[in-house]
């Protein structure tokens, strides 16, 4: 520094605020060119030629002069400055400067740090030496932000524009820094430990300043493009941070996160579409997950250790902070779905993957781990109970439900139970929803130009099947509450059926069509089990239903029962159907079936073989056996005039199967 600008430091610092306000004008620019002198390329030519250890005593030298000048202005010049005059005159010639001078520090640390030892005194003691000076820049944009608060009126964007973005950008580093300390120092980091602490202290301090200033400004509906530009800069620059003190400390991870949301909400409408908004359902889905796994581990160490009942123990406070954590990033990921979710539709498989994740972590997954109630019923506070809200969000969502109703999803082994209850979710979810979502779920694509996506109720009926393991083991889930009586655990095959039943009883009537086809699919295909699902719930839309309902769906299944001309799985599903619906009609109808399909007809055999006479009236049952008793007689007759051929003795069996039920 030359000597004419040490002189002139040397008389400032012994002024008064009053000489400081009335030499404002003609001082204060001097002190801004010299915070940064123009002949620094020079100095940094003359540092080539100094060996490392010499150069980094002028380069100490030379960043403790700024320093001393930027301290000059903040304390003494700023308090004078009026709020409308600051960017101009003051924090756009300083602040990038500092910036500037911030990050060669920085960089100054990492080539050195290599050489630093508990031997080399000279060395530890020039590196704390520039943690110290970076201390004072950040206790410098601390007075800056301070003095701002000092301000009644609303700070104008305009009038501080270089303080946040020049903040974030040393708050940014120094996080960095303090999170890579340990590989940074390398088992040297006890002899800088202190002041990295410090470092952080002040860093955390400074953020908390610049968050609650930011929270003060306002930005006008009819604000710029450039403006715009600028404070989504600023929520992006927040979210960089927020990606390198998650493991640094809670609460500030926390309160940054609560700041980016509720100023990308607070100005919805200006940056809605600048932001990067798969960056940030990205981190909200990661941060969530992290917390959550941690929970999980913290929860078992505790279990292992027997420590699950020490509410006072120091893992026991981890585990309720981490849940806190997890609950917080869940509750956050809803609300920015919520708001946002018209821009997040291109992500819905990664919200589909995370509610897979989360669900297959609780029973009845066969892959949970087993934890202790309390931390149990915590987590499920933290995690699940939000995975219903989140699921909410995503309901009206056509990329979303393109992911679930996919025909050919390929899940792995443990996320096929959690994809199937998440189908029964949705499913409980939909009477509350109105009739664009309905048509959405119920319909399935309509047209070849869509995506393909199955009705919901077959998906669920391919979902069931394809969780074979949990149906044989069985697993269990909670039954329904019934007044005056305990709750008892059910199979899968039952919750799914009483959560059917439940959804074809509120279901419109426009999407029956959908239902049965969904029915018929379901009986068709091998598997027994998920055949007898379509059964029961078809037997209680039959029952639930009117009459002519019962009659119309019996009709039709006798008709395919017809249509299987050989036995086979097919035919064994439909008659057993066949044979429950059939209890269900009204003797009447019954009579109308007997019309329909005359017993007295060889191809209408195979259909009456299903039936149970006991199912039928009096009148029914009486017109079907003396059909089948006159049909079977006149069998018996042409095989005893044939003369009892062999051959005919599989005539004579089938025309008496109905009579020996």
């Amino acid at each position: 520094m030359s000597q004419t600008n040490t002189s002139l430091l040397d008389q400032v610092v012994q002024w008064s605020q009053e000489t400081c306000r009335q030499r404002l004008k003609s001082v204060l620019p001097e002190l801004t060119i010299s915070s940064f002198p123009g002949n620094i390329f020079a100095l940094m030519s003359v540092w080539i030629f100094l060996d490392s250890l010499n150069a980094l005593h002028h380069k100490s030298e030379s960043w403790d002069d700024h320093i001393r000048i930027l301290r000059i202005i903040t304390d003494m010049f700023l308090p004078h400055i009026h709020l409308s005059e600051l960017e101009d005159e003051c924090f756009s010639k300083i602040l990038p400067k500092a910036v500037t001078m911030f990050d060669s520090m920085m960089k100054e640390i990492m080539d050195q740090v290599g050489e630093l030892s508990s031997q080399n005194t000279e060395l530890c003691a020039l590196l704390r030496s520039i943690l110290q000076a970076m201390v004072q820049i950040i206790d410098a944009l601390s007075s800056c932000v301070r003095h701002i608060g000092t301000f009644e009126e609303t700070p104008d964007l305009d009038f501080i524009r270089s303080l946040p973005t020049c903040i974030l950008k040393v708050l940014k580093e120094t996080f960095h820094h303090c999170k890579e300390s340990e590989v940074v120092y390398c088992g040297r980091l006890s002899l800088v430990a202190d002041l990295l602490q410090g470092l952080f202290k002040e860093a955390y301090s400074l953020q908390k300043g610049l968050l609650e200033l930011l929270d003060r400004t306002h930005l006008d509906s009819n604000a710029s493009e450039e403006e715009v530009s600028y404070m989504v800069t600023v929520i992006h620059s927040l979210l960089d941070i927020c990606s390198i003190i998650s493991d640094l400390d809670i609460a500030l991870h926390a309160n940054t996160w609560k700041f980016l949301i509720k100023q990308s909400l607070k100005y919805q409408s200006l940056v809605e579409e600048h932001l990067h908004h798969k960056e940030i359902s990205n981190s909200l889905c990661d941060n969530l997950l992290a917390s959550f796994n941690s929970c999980l581990e913290l929860a078992e160490q505790m279990k292992h250790a027997g420590l699950q009942e020490a509410t006072q123990s120091p893992e026991y406070k981890l585990f309720q902070k981490t849940a806190k954590m997890c609950r917080f990033f869940a509750n956050t990921l809803v609300h920015y779905l919520k708001e946002f979710k018209y821009f997040l539709t291109k992500f819905c498989s990664c919200f589909h993957r995370l509610y897979l994740q989360i669900i297959c972590k609780f029973p009845p997954s066969l892959c949970a781990p087993t934890l202790p109630l309390a931390q149990s019923e915590e987590l499920k506070a933290a995690a699940l109970i939000p995975m219903d809200a989140l699921l909410l969000q995503l309901l009206p969502l056509r990329p979303f439900a393109e992911v679930i109703l996919q025909k050919d999803l390929c899940l792995s082994p443990e996320h096929e139970l959690p994809h199937c209850l998440l189908l029964v979710n949705v499913l409980g979810q939909l009477s509350s929803q109105p009739e664009e979502v309905l048509k959405l779920w119920y319909t399935g694509s309509q047209f070849s130009e869509e995506t393909l996506r199955l009705p919901l109720y077959q998906a669920l009926f391919t979902s069931f099947r394809r969780c074979n393991t949990e149906r044989q083991v069985p697993v269990l889930l909670p039954g329904v509450m019934m007044k005056g009586q305990a709750q008892v655990n059910v199979s899968l095959h039952q919750h799914i059926c009483v959560q059917l039943c439940a959804n074809v009883a509120a279901l419109p009537p426009a999407y029956f069509p959908v239902l049965e086809c969904c029915f018929v699919d379901a009986l068709l295909q091998a598997d027994t089990q998920t055949a007898l699902l379509a059964t029961d719930v078809w037997c209680f839309t039959a029952r639930y239903g009117t009459a002519e309902l019962c009659l119309h769906h019996v009709v039709l299944i006798a008709q395919l029962v017809k249509a299987c001309t050989a036995e086979c799985y097919q035919s064994f599903h439909l008659g057993l159907l066949l044979k429950r619906m059939v209890f269900l009609m009204t003797p009447i109808h019954q009579m109308e079936l007997v019309t329909r399909f005359p017993p007295s007809e060889v191809e209408n055999l195979p259909l009456w073989r299903r039936v149970l006479p006991r199912a039928l009236s009096n009148d029914a049952r009486h017109s079907v056996e003396t059909d089948i008793i006159g049909l079977t007689q006149k069998a018996v007759n042409d095989w005893q005039s044939g003369g009892y051929k062999l051959g005919q003795v599989n005539k004579v069996v089938r025309t008496t199967s109905f009579i020996n039920h």
